[in-house]
């Protein structure tokens, strides 16, 4: 069970680590969105291995906090990108 919860810990870090550098050098708001949405799938997991290793249902409403948190984000963001591409533009 070690060497599969260390290859779990590694591979989250990994993406951890990749998520921010794309959040802070992405070029346009719906890459950073992107990888703040991978971002938070990736502490999802996270929590969800600290669980699944630990053996207790304790962390449920955080992992619920969580993916609700993500969800309501993602879904804000687009929505505002969407408005944005559809407003006239002016020097047209």
């Amino acid at each position: 069970m070690i060497p599969v919860a260390v290859a779990c810990a590694s591979m989250l870090a990994v993406t951890g680590v990749l998520c921010l550098v794309r959040i802070v050098r992405g070029p346009t708001m719906l890459d950073r969105t992107v990888a703040a949405d991978v971002f938070v799938a990736a502490c999802l997991s996270a929590v969800g291995v600290e669980a699944a290793i630990a053996g207790h249902v304790d962390t449920a409403p955080v992992l619920l906090a969580l993916a609700l948190v993500g969800f309501l984000g993602s879904v804000s963001i687009a929505r505002f990108a969407a408005r944005d591409i559809d407003a006239p533009r002016e020097d047209a």
